[in-house]
């Protein structure tokens, strides 16, 4: 069995490739705004939306770091698809909360696809056998290709409001055009809307107040971490792939009235050796804690530690805003030639600060580590 403390250099060698397939359709996919049956295929053929899933599901069983790592090489090579594989990789961990028939018809299909939006955006009305929801959710990445889709929403039922997840058909949900946004266009993140749908006890879980299935090394790892920490290797990714852009770009012969080239300018090199740095410090210090988590849940019954999850997810925010940074300086050193279409620096900003506003890995999110770090009393249920 796979350490998964260690990475998967096997399912990592099928990611590459997969994403050496992708990254030739990176303007087809922002302009599809949704990935195209080619880049679905290669993603499906390596392995990535199953690889935290067990073997008897087809999956790779990846630890933190491998996942991590993945997410990022497919990130590198578009930032979209990148973040597709992030939710739909984060969306298969409720595999752990669902019975083994039920698990084996959703995940059990070599094909299968999943995503999901953990907000409890709808309301669920008990009935007789089960739920009906009713909701609209934003955000919903990667739905158009999810054969099952999941949303949050608070259970009505005469008592305080409780939050659970459920999970239906594609067919029992209606997908709304909305995503028409500055940055990872590729994402399809539209709405989701379910009118009233039926959804019965076997498809819904609570991720606060019920423990998973230990059935795969990931969900060792609370489930809002790995989401975090996703964010973060997609990030990572667009930084890497943006210091790739502007040093191919910087080694270009001059033209025009430009005497030397960009990579023989003091400013151009500096700033490639500060983004550098951001990024490869960044991503060793959520690696390194990401390893640590891993190695911590493997070690006993007991959960990760709060002031390991909270490390995790400073980890996580520090690796989104360093990115930023890094892609930033490189946005800027690539001049007027930056802003135009053609230039994939100004993708790469776009994305890169549309990934910043996600609200786990947002500046309030730091606080709230702070506040454990200094041992304030903290609601840590979502850490």
């Amino acid at each position: 069995m796979h350490d998964p403390a260690r990475l998967d250099t096997e399912l990592l060698r099928r990611i590459y490739r997969a994403g050496a397939a992708i990254a030739p359709l990176t303007d087809r996919i922002e302009a599809e705004r949704r990935l195209p049956p080619e880049a679905l295929a290669a993603l499906i053929e390596a392995g990535a939306f199953k690889m935290a899933l067990p073997d008897w599901l087809g999956g790779a069983a990846a630890g933190l770091p491998t996942a991590l790592a993945a997410i990022e090489a497919t990130a590198r090579a578009d930032a979209s698809a990148g973040w597709v594989v992030m939710i739909a990789v984060t969306s298969s961990l409720m595999a752990g909360w669902l019975d083994t028939d039920t698990t084996m018809e959703i995940f059990g299909p070599a094909d299968a696809v999943t995503s999901g939006v953990f907000a409890p955006m709808g309301r669920a009305a008990p009935v007789t056998g089960g739920y009906r929801v009713t909701g609209q959710w934003p955000f919903a990445s990667g739905c158009e290709h999810a054969r099952h889709r999941m949303v949050g929403a608070f259970v009505e039922d005469g008592g305080p409001p409780r939050f659970r997840c459920f999970l239906f058909n594609a067919e029992q949900t209606s997908v709304v055009d909305t995503w028409r946004v500055s940055g990872l266009c590729g994402t399809g993140s539209h709405d989701l809307v379910i009118d009233g749908a039926f959804v019965p006890p076997n498809r819904c879980f609570s991720l606060v107040d019920e423990a998973p299935r230990p059935i795969a090394p990931l969900l060792s790892v609370p489930v809002f971490g790995v989401l975090a920490s996703g964010i973060a290797a997609v990030s990572l990714g667009i930084a890497h792939s943006a210091i790739e852009s502007l040093t191919t770009m910087a080694t270009r012969r001059p033209t025009g009235l430009a005497r030397r080239s960009l990579a023989q300018r003091e400013l151009v090199q500096l700033a490639v050796a500060r983004a550098e740095a951001k990024r490869s410090a960044a991503r060793a210090w959520l690696m390194e804690t990401a390893q640590a988590a891993i190695l911590a849940a493997s070690e006993g019954d007991a959960p990760v530690p709060v002031g390991l999850r909270a490390r995790l997810r400073n980890a996580a925010c520090h690796a989104v805003s360093e990115s930023a940074a890094a892609v930033d300086l490189m946005y800027e050193a690539g001049g007027g030639a930056s802003i135009y279409e053609s230039n994939p620096l100004q993708r790469h900003f776009r994305d890169v600060h549309v990934a910043t506003q996600h609200l786990m890995v947002t500046p309030s999110t730091q606080g709230l580590i702070g506040r454990i770090m200094l041992g304030l009393e903290t609601d840590t249920s979502q850490v």
